[in-house]
């Protein structure tokens, strides 16, 4: 009969062994197992690409690579076909043994008798899509094996940055699925050309349309063509300017106008505060007056409650994390993506976010380029616009006259890398806020005027929107555009 010990090891207080009491098979060490392949379906491919490489070779590529072979001969094989073929070359089995010899890898691929052979198999081309299909597979499983050996290595040797790593693993992973989804790779000119054929055609037969986003500010879509997937754009402006009311204007109309997803990173504000805010500004009742005597009256609630309605049926994802890391916000924006297929991203702000590498904590400019250079990158990676807040320097309050306050591109806060990486700079601008007013002076129509001033545009033209800020309900309008009287 066995000991106590011996007979509680045998079970799952013993991590070693199963429940069954047998032993534990690591299948990253155990060396009877061979990674996922099938080189029958690997020899069908290449088979039907020299018996009918007009139709074969075409289709193959549009899935498979030479990585997608399992073994180096087929690899070899297949890009050997492949160049043949786009070369305009014969491609039968004579022309492909000869260059193989010339190249000096018949030896990779065992020899004329093993190219001979896979020749002669009986591979209908008629079933190319199923073995295609089943090397794209097998590859993809090893492909899934190569990311988690990787993610394990990286577990046991970088412990020290545990939130780059989940980072790294997080994008790992994304990117097994998205081999998946499409083929990796450059895209040719044929691809890129009737891409934007296509969206020519789009703009003759909806002239003035938008390609992009629409913003709800009618002079600022028609200067950028809305907001379009990939880019970066930065908000820019003093504190008390508006920005957040500015942003969360843009992130309300994309939701509730135009039924669209968006995420709202606040490392400034609490989520309540912001709901509040939309709250008050669509219901267009003074926040400031809510809670005093004679504030918001009975027949205002209803408003309140219609607009809450909208903004209860809105897919605005709110996260008030405070100092969030990039990598935190990166994690959390794919999700967002994937459970939500948000078309927006507002972060608010730029600033207040902070790096976890090492050598950014040490260098506040290094920092602000990584949180920068990754904003810009996940941009690209989710394919949406990203708006994001910013502080300027001091430089425009030491200015004077009709130029008062008014800010330029270089009063951007470590301006280097947000500068190189933003595709659109807007910089947020209120000429009351500087007006020296006098004790007796009543305040006209123009103490509510407000500027955008698109300092920088990647893809257009830069020039200024006029707008006109509503105080009480927080909101920003279109105002009027007169270029006669404003001073540049």
């Amino acid at each position: 009969m066995p000991s106590k010990d011996n007979f509680s090891s045998s079970f799952k207080g013993n991590p070693d062994r199963d429940k069954r009491g047998k032993p534990k098979i690591d299948p990253m060490t155990d060396a009877t197992r061979s990674l996922p392949s099938s080189h029958e379906a690997e020899q069908g491919v290449i088979s039907c690409m020299l018996q009918v490489p007009d139709l074969a070779v075409a289709r193959a590529v549009e899935r498979l690579t030479p990585q997608s072979f399992h073994l180096e001969a087929h690899q070899v094989l297949f890009e050997t076909i492949t160049q043949l073929h786009d070369k305009t070359k014969p491609v039968d089995l004579i022309a492909l043994s000869q260059v193989l010899m010339d190249r000096n890898l018949m030896e990779k691929v065992g020899g004329p008798a093993d190219v001979a052979q896979i020749f002669s198999i009986s591979a209908s081309p008629a079933y190319l899509d199923h073995y295609i299909g089943i090397v794209a597979e097998k590859f993809l499983l090893r492909s899934i094996i190569e990311a988690c050996t990787e993610c394990i290595k990286s577990a046991f040797e970088e412990q020290e940055e545990l939130d780059k790593l989940v980072d790294e693993v997080e994008v790992r992973i994304l990117n097994i699925r998205r081999q998946r989804e499409e083929k990796k790779g450059m895209q040719g000119m044929k691809e890129l050309v009737m891409g934007s054929i296509d969206r020519l055609q789009q703009m003759m037969k909806s002239p003035g349309a938008l390609l992009g986003l629409s913003t709800g500010y009618k002079d600022l879509d028609e200067m950028t063509g809305g907001l379009h997937g990939g880019d970066m754009f930065i908000l820019a402006a003093r504190p008390s300017m508006g920005k957040t009311s500015f942003v969360m204007n843009i992130i309300e109309h994309v939701a509730v106008d135009c039924g669209q997803a968006a995420a709202v990173f606040s490392l400034e504000m609490g989520a309540d505060q912001l709901v509040q805010r939309m709250l008050c500004s669509r219901a267009r009742i003074n926040m400031r007056t809510i809670g005093k005597s004679g504030g918001m009256k009975k027949a205002d609630f209803p408003r309140v409650t219609q607009v809450g309605s909208a903004l209860m049926k809105a897919q605005i994802l709110i996260d008030d994390t405070p100092s969030l890391s990039i990598m935190d916000m990166r994690s959390k924006a794919r999700r967002f993506k994937k459970t939500h297929d948000i078309k927006i991203i507002a972060i608010d702000y730029l600033q207040l976010m902070r790096s976890t590498t090492k050598r950014a904590q040490e260098n506040r400019q290094q920092e602000i380029a990584e949180i920068s250079s990754g904003i810009k990158a996940l941009a690209k990676e989710i394919n949406v616009p990203i708006i994001v807040l910013a502080q300027l320097n001091r430089n425009p309050e030491s200015r004077t006259g009709k130029s008062a306050g008014k800010p330029k591109l270089s009063d951007l806060r470590e301006s280097g890398s947000i500068e190189q990486d933003a595709d659109i700079v807007g910089l947020l601008y209120r000429p009351d806020y500087y007006k020296d007013k006098g004790d007796d002076e009543e305040q006209g129509p123009e103490d509510n005027r407000a500027e955008l001033l698109i300092a920088k545009h990647r893809n257009g033209p830069t020039g200024y929107v006029p707008l006109v800020f509503i105080k009480e309900f927080m909101r920003f309008e279109l105002g009027t555009r007169d270029d006669q009287d404003r001073d540049d």
